[in-house]
């Protein structure tokens, strides 16, 4: 399975915020925003500081995405 972040980034357009101000007001840092950027694992603690400024849930930011080659045929 992956991770997608676009919700994230659609909430982020709806409250008007970009990357690097969620990196401020959330306190992470920008190696961590750069990780969100490319759909990469990020520590879970990253994700609940960033629930916690946009006051929202974790399935709020992400989703997880089944590959396709790894799909069982039936």
């Amino acid at each position: 399975m992956k991770i997608s972040y676009n919700k994230l980034w659609k909430l982020l357009i709806d409250k008007d915020l970009n990357r690097n101000q969620l990196g401020k007001i959330a306190g992470i840092s920008t190696n961590a925003i750069a990780k969100l950027g490319k759909n990469e694992a990020v520590n879970l603690e990253i994700l609940l500081k960033i629930c916690s400024v946009l006051d929202c849930n974790l399935c709020d930011v992400c989703d997880f995405v089944k590959d396709k080659q790894n799909e069982v045929k039936q």
